[in-house]
C-alpha cells in the first residue's frame, strides 16, 4: 500500500509541484486540503477541487475555518487591539496558525504518514507550519520539496509540463493572499527600504470620494452590529465593514519587521477592516476600562501579538492571556461612530452605557462635583512627598 501524506494546497505553482512531486516521485498518496480562512469564495473552491483532481491527488477537502479563525485568534488581536510594530494587524502570520492546525488535525484523522507543505526556506511561514506539525503530530515526517531543493520556478513548471500538467503560471506583478483579517501585498518594491508600493499593486481601488457615516456596535469586545444592522456571527460583521470601507482605500501601508529567521522583512498590506475594527475597539476601550485595565493589557497585548507572529501560538501563556483579554471585556459596550474620506477615516466619538467619562463627576477642566479644592491641595501635598526628599537630598 502506498503511504498516505497530506498536502496543505493553495492551488499556486508550488502547492501544484508538491502534489505531482510527492506522488510521482516519491510515490505517496496524496490527500490535499485547502484551508479558507477568509481568502477563497464557492467559485474558488470549486476551481481548487477541479486543479487537486488535475494534479492526480487521491483526496481533496475544502475546510471553511473563517468562524474557527474568528473565535480562536481575531477576536483576540481585536481585545487586544494588536498592531504588530504599531502598523501590521498580523493577517497573514494569524491565519497561519489556524491553517496548520486544521491541515494536522486531518492528517492525524487519516492516519497519514506525513504532511507537506510548499513553503520556501526564506519566510516566515516554513516555521509556523514546521511548528505546528512538529507539536501536533509529532509522529508523521514533515516533506518540504520545495525548501529542500531550492527550486526555481521554470524548474517547477517544466516538471509539471513534464508529468502532463501544463497550465498558465503567469507570475503575477505582486503576490497576493486575501483572509479575514486582512489582503498582504508583495512585490519588487517591498524587497527594498526606499520604495512605497504603487497605486495599482493593491486589489481594492478608490472607488468612492464622497465622505459616509459608519457606525460600529460592539458587546463585550465583540463587533455585533454595522450601520444598525445585526449579524448572526462577527465574522459577517467584519465582512460588512470591509465591504463598505476598502472603497476608499483605507487601511494601506507597509510593515516593517523582523522575521522568525532573524532578518528584516517587509509586506505591503491592506486591511480596511481589520484597521478600523482595531481602531473604533480602542477608542471605546478608553471610555470604558480603568486607568490600569489599559495598561496591563497593552503589555499582554504585545507579548501575545509576537508570540502569535512568532509561531507559538500553542504556548500554554497564550491561554492565560486570552483569559484575562476575555475578562477585561465586560464592559466594553457601545457604538462607535466614524467618518469615512478616501485613503482615511475620522473617529467622531461614541455612545455607551459604561462610558467612565461621565459629568456625574466633574467636567475636565470645568467643574468638580466629587472633590473640593481643599481636597486637591492635600492629595498633591503627599503626592509629591517622594520627589521632594528626592530633590532636595540631591539638589
Amino acid at each position: 500500500m502506498k503511504k498516505g501524506v497530506v498536502l496543505a494546497f493553495s492551488g499556486g505553482l508550488d502547492t501544484s509541484y508538491c502534489a505531482k512531486y510527492l506522488s510521482e516521485t516519491l510515490g505517496y498518496e496524496v490527500h490535499a486540503v485547502t484551508v479558507n480562512t477568509g481568502g477563497f469564495n464557492e467559485a474558488d473552491e470549486v476551481e481548487l477541487k477541479s486543479r487537486a483532481e488535475k494534479l492526480g491527488v487521491a483526496t481533496y477537502i475544502f475546510i471553511n475555518a473563517e468562524k474557527e479563525y474568528y473565535n480562536d485568534c481575531v477576536k483576540y488581536l481585536i481585545f487586544g487591539n494588536v498592531l504588530k510594530n504599531n502598523t501590521y494587524p498580523l493577517s497573514v502570520s494569524a491565519e497561519r496558525t489556524v491553517q496548520a492546525q486544521n491541515i494536522a488535525k486531518y492528517a492525524k484523522e487519516i492516519g497519514a504518514s506525513a504532511i507537506a507543505h510548499g513553503s520556501t526556506g526564506a519566510g516566515n511561514d516554513q516555521v509556523r507550519f514546521d511548528l505546528i506539525f512538529q507539536v501536533m503530530c509529532p509522529e508523521m515526517e514533515i516533506i518540504t520539496p520545495i525548501r529542500d531543493m531550492s527550486l526555481s520556478r521554470e524548474e517547477e513548471i517544466q516538471f509539471l509540463k513534464n508529468h502532463g500538467f501544463d497550465i498558465d503560471f503567469e507570475k503575477a506583478q505582486y503576490s497576493i493572499n486575501k483572509g479575514l483579517w486582512g489582503t498582504s501585498v508583495g512585490g519588487k518594491e517591498t524587497l527594498k527600504s526606499r520604495h512605497s508600493l504603487p497605486e495599482d499593486a493593491f486589489p481594492s481601488q478608490v472607488e468612492k470620494q464622497e465622505p459616509a457615516i459608519l457606525e460600529i456596535e460592539f458587546k463585550k469586545g465583540e463587533v455585533v452590529a454595522v450601520n444598525g444592522e445585526t449579524f448572526a456571527h462577527s465574522v459577517f460583521a467584519i465582512q460588512k465593514i470591509e465591504s463598505l470601507t476598502s472603497p476608499y482605500g483605507i487601511g494601506r501601508d507597509i510593515h516593517v519587521g523582523d522575521t522568525i529567521v532573524g532578518i528584516k522583512g517587509r509586506v505591503g498590506f491592506e486591511a480596511a477592516a481589520a484597521l478600523l475594527t482595531i481602531k473604533a475597539h480602542h477608542l471605546l476601550e478608553k471610555h470604558t476600562l480603568s486607568k490600569y485595565q489599559q495598561t496591563i493589557k497593552s503589555q499582554l497585548s504585545d507579548w501575545y501579538g509576537n508570540w502569535l507572529h512568532e509561531a507559538l501560538f500553542l504556548d500554554p501563556v497564550m491561554r492565560n492571556i486570552e483569559a484575562f483579554l476575555n475578562d477585561s471585556q465586560k464592559t466594553v459596550n457601545g457604538k462607535v461612530f466614524i467618518t469615512l474620506y478616501p485613503y482615511r477615516f475620522v473617529l467622531n466619538g461614541i455612545e455607551s452605557d459604561n462610558d467612565l467619562m461621565s459629568d456625574k463627576f466633574g467636567s475636565y477642566g470645568e467643574a468638580n462635583r466629587a472633590w473640593t479644592g481643599d481636597d486637591v491641595k492635600g492629595f498633591t501635598k503627599v503626592l509629591s512627598n517622594a520627589l521632594t526628599i528626592y530633590h532636595q537630598i540631591n539638589s
